[in-house]
């Protein structure tokens, strides 16, 4: 099963933090699924670092790259009908990253692993 990580669930199994949940673990931990990043959370990441709301051991580059090769994850790039997808999204979820994680889920047809429940009120297969 291909299933796509939202930023803060990438992060945190990233650093062991103990917020994922069993599920999420279990489902990002099987050698039969195949873990997607997004460039959306890439380009979040960036985003949050140059704020300083966010620091990361490594630049967000490196970062990506060393642990998203570790995990045998794969980088899920943004493509014309990702963004298009967007324009039809109702209004439920204003960040624009969440946004376009959304929309490459429905366009993919992916589940998302993420705690944040909003995901559903999209017709997004959640994992948690």
């Amino acid at each position: 099963m291909r299933v796509l990580l939202d930023t803060h669930a990438f992060l945190w199994w990233v650093e062991g933090a103990p917020n994922l949940s069993r599920k999420a673990r279990e489902a990002l931990a099987a050698p039969d699924n195949e873990c997607l990043v997004s460039l959306a959370s890439v380009w979040e990441l960036a985003i949050k670092t140059n704020l300083g709301k966010l620091q990361l051991a490594l630049p967000v580059g490196r970062y990506v790259t060393e642990h998203v090769a570790a995990n045998g994850f794969r980088v899920l790039g943004i493509e014309l009908a990702h963004v298009a997808r967007t324009e039809k999204l109702d209004l439920h979820h204003r960040d624009p990253f969440d946004r376009l994680l959304i929309a490459q889920a429905l366009e993919e047809k992916l589940p998302v692993v993420t705690a944040d429940p909003v995901f559903r009120k999209y017709g997004v297969k959640k994992i948690w």
